[in-house]
């Protein structure tokens, strides 16, 4: 290989990776509550193995720190909702390679868990996050922070 080639797809791969970075739903997001305006935590999504997990990193309610999941009805039950995974078994769709689905998202004021649809939106700067019960959802967009 020419060193002028290897330098073209050097190049070329800086330039991909971040395009498709952005375009993931991987990253710390920033949630905004329903209202489109209260910002509420910083949410971790990471991969492994192709599957998506979420976790509270930060709360910004300061009389929210201490608090606990005491209505969840699963393993999270009474966890501290700072570090708590709220995203879980989340995928790439098969069927729309713009979505992630599959897995479920966890209200922890509520305790209740939601189908899950993640669709980065705006070149990947926000994500709409949509928690689903049949034909009833709900949609936030979220802000990537990094």
């Amino acid at each position: 290989m020419t060193r002028a080639l290897a330098t073209s797809l050097i190049a070329t791969a800086l330039l991909v990776a971040p395009a498709w970075a952005q375009s993931s739903p991987v990253g710390l997001w920033k949630t905004i509550d329903d209202d489109g305006k209260t910002e509420k935590s910083l949410v971790r999504i990471s991969e492994s193995n192709g599957v998506l997990v979420g976790n509270i990193e930060k709360i910004f309610d300061p009389t929210h720190q201490d608090s606990k999941c005491d209505l969840c009805k699963d393993d999270r039950k009474d966890k501290p909702v700072l570090g708590l995974q709220i995203i879980r078994g989340v995928k790439h769709d098969a069927d729309d390679k713009a979505l992630w689905t599959g897995g479920e998202i966890l209200d922890p004021n509520n305790g209740k868990t939601y189908r899950t649809r993640l669709k980065p939106i705006e070149g990947g700067k926000k994500l709409e996050m949509r928690g689903y019960v049949g034909f009833f959802y709900r949609t936030q967009v979220w802000v990537r922070v990094e």
